[in-house]
C-alpha cells in the first residue's frame, strides 16, 4: 500500500569513483516496498565512513542493494509492502538500510525499522541506527562486555566511538578512549570515558595499563588495524577480546602470535551491511528493549557534529574525511 507518493524523486548518486565532488543530485524513480518492507519519506540521512568508501570505489553495495549511498534514515512511513504491519502510514521511524539513504524516499526491511525515541528530532534519529546496531553487536554480543570490565575504544569521537563510550558507561563498564587532539579527548571524557589518550602524543598501551593497574583492557573495539593490531595485543588483558570493525590503516598486519597465545586472546571481527534481514531484525528488537529506554530518558544521546543540506552531501563527505568531526554528520533531506 503506497498512497500520495510521486513517481520520481531526487537522490544523491555517485557519478564514478572519486572525491566528494562525484556526489551529485539526480532524478531517480521512487522505490516501491516489496514483501516485508516499508517505504519511508526521508527527512534526514546519516553519513558514515562506509559511504565515503563506497564513493571511492572501495566498498560496493551488496547484491540487490541500491547503488545510492546511505545506510541510515529517519522520516515518515508512507507505504507498506505485502506482509508489513508493525508500522502504519504517518509513523515517525528510523531505519538501518543496505543503501539508498541519500534520497527523498527509501525502502527498508520492516525488521530493521524502529520508532523514533520520544523527543528526538528526526535529524538526531537519523544518527542512531548504523552506530547503535554496530556497537550493540560488536561490543555487547560479539565482544561480551559486562559490568566492571574495561573497554578500550579507538576513535573515541567518531560516531561509533561516541556511541560505544556512552553505552559501555551506561552498562557499568570502565572506558579508555583514544582520540587525535586535546579537544577530542575532552569530548570523550564528557561522554563518560574514564580516561582519554591523545594518540598523537601518548602511548595508549601504557595508558591502558596504568588505568587498569597493569591488567589491560578486557575488550578492545578497533577500527584502525595496521600496526594497531600488535599494540592491541599488548594492551589487552589476559583472556581479553579484540573486535575488529574496520581497518583505516589497512587490512594487513604483521603480528606476534605468541602474545595472542600467551594471553589466550580472542581476536574477532564483523561487518553489518551484508548480514541477513533476520539478524538485523533481532538486533533491532534488542536495541528497542535495552537501549531505547536510555534514549527516551536522555541518559544517552546521539552526538551531533554537523547537519548539511541534502544537496551538499559532498560537504558532509569532506567533513568525514577531514576527521575533524566529533560525533555524527547528517544530511537534512526534508
Amino acid at each position: 500500500m503506497v498512497a500520495n507518493v510521486p513517481d520520481r524523486m531526487t537522490a544523491i548518486e555517485i557519478r564514478g569513483p572519486g572525491g566528494p565532488q562525484v556526489l551529485a543530485p539526480a532524478d531517480r524513480p521512487v522505490p516501491r516496498p516489496g514483501p516485508g518492507q516499508i517505504l519511508v519519506r526521508v527527512a534526514a540521512a546519516g553519513v558514515n565512513r562506509p559511504d565515503v568508501m563506497q564513493r571511492q570505489g572501495l566498498y560496493p553495495p551488496p547484491p540487490g542493494a541500491s547503488d545510492i549511498p546511505g545506510l541510515e534514515v529517519a522520516g515518515e512511513v508512507v507505504g507498506l509492502g505485502q506482509g508489513a504491519g508493525r508500522f502504519n502510514p504517518g509513523d515517525k521511524v528510523t531505519a538501518l538500510v543496505t543503501g539508498g539513504g541519500y534520497a527523498q524516499y527509501c525502502v527498508a526491511d520492516e525488521g530493521s525499522v524502529l520508532p523514533v525515541p520520544p523527543g528526538l528530532a528526526l535529524t538526531e534519529a537519523a544518527a542512531i541506527p548504523e552506530t547503535f546496531f554496530t556497537v550493540w553487536h560488536n561490543v555487547f554480543e560479539r565482544g561480551g562486555l559486562v559490568e566492571g570490565e574495561t573497554l578500550l575504544v579507538h576513535g573515541g569521537t567518531s560516531g561509533i566511538g561516541t556511541t560505544a563510550i556512552q553505552l559501555a558507561s551506561a552498562f557499568g563498564a570502565r572506558v579508555v578512549a583514544t582520540a587525535g587532539s586535546a579537544d577530542k579527548c575532552d569530548a570523550c571524557l564528557r561522554l563518560g570515558a574514564d580516561r582519554a589518550v591523545n594518540y598523537r602524543e601518548g602511548d595508549f598501551v601504557a595508558a591502558v595499563k596504568e588505568a587498569t593497574g597493569g591488567k589491560g583492557a578486557n575488550l578492545i573495539l578497533d577500527m584502525v588495524g595496521g600496526d594497531y593490531v600488535n599494540r592491541n595485543y599488548e594492551a589487552a588483558a589476559v583472556e581479553g577480546r579484540i573486535v575488529q570493525i574496520a581497518f583505516l590503516q589497512g587490512p594487513k598486519a604483521t603480528v606476534d602470535l605468541s602474545r595472542l597465545m600467551l594471553k589466550r586472546l580472542v581476536h574477532t571481527g564483523s561487518t553489518l551491511r551484508a548480514r541477513e534481514p533476520s539478524f538485523k531484525a533481532r538486533l533491532a528488537r534488542e536495541l528497542e528493549t535495552k537501549v531505547w529506554p536510555l534514549l527516551s530518558e536522555r541518559r544517552i544521546m546521539p552526538v551531533m557534529d554537523r547537519i548539511f543540506p541534502f544537496r551538499e552531501a559532498w560537504r558532509a563527505h569532506e567533513r568525514i574525511e577531514d576527521a575533524a568531526h566529533i560525533g555524527k554528520v547528517v544530511l537534512d533531506v526534508a
